[in-house]
């Protein structure tokens, strides 16, 4: 039995033609844009932008092959993109126009993505009936249902090839890479154990570390299930406004910093710094708390220099509507924090988009990286309905706007539940991927990031962070 089915170039013509809407046509040239407004002043599905920010392109999803957009990995001139049903391969040789080149079908949240030279990991975050790409949902609470990581060769972008599979505890809501000369170790961040779940046992207070050997990455498997919080980590509960904060039961997304042998781990209740130098025994060495802001502690990204730190909250889980003068502007931020050199962290301020959207977008901090600028931080992120934001954190007590791409309430569906997911920066481009709208390329046209578009990478896992060379 095959285990997955990819959908190439000829297949997406033919649904096009069968009236599955495909369209590989510019977004502005069917979506009104209004340069300068945004929130609240944006019609729905309006294209909104600051005048710095071009749309370049759009690739729409082909439903139901690859609705929902998650997270994006780059390598060579391709982008990854992963959904609930599988990922997609584009050719972004051409940013103004990119080319679909595969488009696999191997269902399972979130599906979140991770490159490493021609292997592709995969996280699946539900329950399925097998390791194959043709499962079907099953019961978490059913020993033999399946969730983890799944390995693919994608040597040839245009016929990916499946190769492993390897279960983890809990699944793997996300994955994070730590390389090393002959091996990968794939960091995998998974939480919410229950006692009836027979392989997410309470408290899982752990990550699961998968070695994949570059020569034989059919023999990966679970190495390492450190506990990561001994004492149990935050309890969670309500602050004296009655605001809740998560317990810590596992981590949400860990992102590594290699070059400096730390990672910064978003734990749902707890921020911390790790210890990495050895990387199947990862040990916490520093651990903040926010039970006044924080709700869910969700991601985390390292300035160039690792001197800082800013964590995400996913208040409301990503579905509610939190970009509003009710909510305010620290709750659902984002955190900033200083890095010191002995690994300490100093909380600095928060920053939080200052466009207001409407109560039916659901609307959060959430995925981003960095644009690589000599002697400045500036970021590049997704706020689900309140669209990318880019940011300048140099000050890391005055943080700021400088420019925004974004679509008014989804007409699609009546309001929430869509917005971009995921924003990165790579070789001159911002590329995000859009829970509903699919693929859209941006640039940013500030002349004081005009020197960002000279750093150019071979590859870019944003939660594997780089050091960038800049000028």
């Amino acid at each position: 039995m095959r285990l997955f089915r990819t959908v190439g170039v000829a297949a997406v013509a033919a649904l096009a033609a069968s009236g599955w809407g495909v369209a590989s046509a510019g977004a502005a040239d069917v979506e009104p844009e209004a340069v300068g407004k945004s929130g609240t002043q944006l019609a729905p599905d309006q294209i909104g932008r600051s005048k710095n920010v071009q749309h370049l392109f759009n690739i729409p999803h082909i439903t139901p092959v690859d609705s929902t957009g998650s997270d994006i990995t780059f390598s060579g001139d391709k982008a990854f993109v992963g959904n609930y049903d599988g990922f997609v391969i584009y050719d972004v040789s051409t940013p103004a126009s990119p080319k679909v080149l595969s488009r696999v079908l191997c269902p399972g949240s979130q599906n979140d993505i991770t490159i490493s030279g021609d292997l592709l990991y995969l996280s699946t975050d539900s329950s399925r009936s097998d390791t194959s790409c043709e499962s079907t949902t099953s019961p978490t609470t059913l020993k033999a249902s399946w969730e983890g990581i799944k390995i693919f060769d994608v040597s040839d972008p245009t016929n990916p090839v499946y190769i492993k599979a390897v279960e983890t505890k809990c699944g793997s809501h996300t994955n994070t890479l730590v390389p090393s000369e002959k091996s990968d170790f794939i960091y995998v961040s998974s939480y919410s154990p229950r006692a009836d779940y027979p392989d997410c046992q309470p408290p899982h207070d752990s990550i699961s570390i998968v070695e994949v050997p570059k020569a034989d990455p059919t023999s990966a498997k679970v190495v390492a299930e450190p506990n990561l919080f001994p004492d149990g980590g935050n309890p969670g509960g309500r602050n004296e406004a009655g605001n809740s904060y998560s317990a810590t039961t596992g981590c949400h997304d860990i992102t590594a910093y290699p070059s400096k042998k730390i990672a910064a781990g978003a734990c749902m209740g707890d921020g911390v710094i790790m210890d990495i130098s050895n990387p199947v025994a990862p040990k916490v060495i520093e651990t903040v708390q926010d039970t006044t802001n924080f709700a869910f502690w969700h991601s985390a990204t390292f300035n160039n220099k690792g001197t800082k730190v800013i964590f995400t909250d996913e208040l409301g889980g990503g579905g509610q509507a939190t970009c509003n003068a009710t909510v305010g502007p620290t709750r659902g931020a984002n955190g900033i924090y200083d890095l010191s050199a002995d690994n300490q962290l100093t909380f600095k301020s928060y920053y939080k988009i200052p466009r207001h959207q409407n109560a039916s977008e659901n609307c959060v901090a959430h995925n981003g990286s960095l644009i690589p600028l000599n002697g400045r931080d500036v970021m590049v992120q997704s706020w689900y309905m309140g669209g990318t934001s880019f940011w300048d954190f140099t000050d890391s007590e005055n943080p700021r706007e400088i420019g925004y791409f974004e679509r008014g309430p989804n007409g699609n569906v009546g309001g929430g539940g869509g917005g971009t997911w995921s924003s990165y920066y790579y070789n001159g481009h911002v590329f995000s991927s859009d829970l509903g709208k699919g693929f859209d390329v941006l640039k940013i046209t500030d002349p004081s990031l005009k020197k960002a578009a000279d750093v150019k990478m071979d590859e870019l896992n944003p939660q594997s962070q780089p050091v960038y060379q800049t000028r």
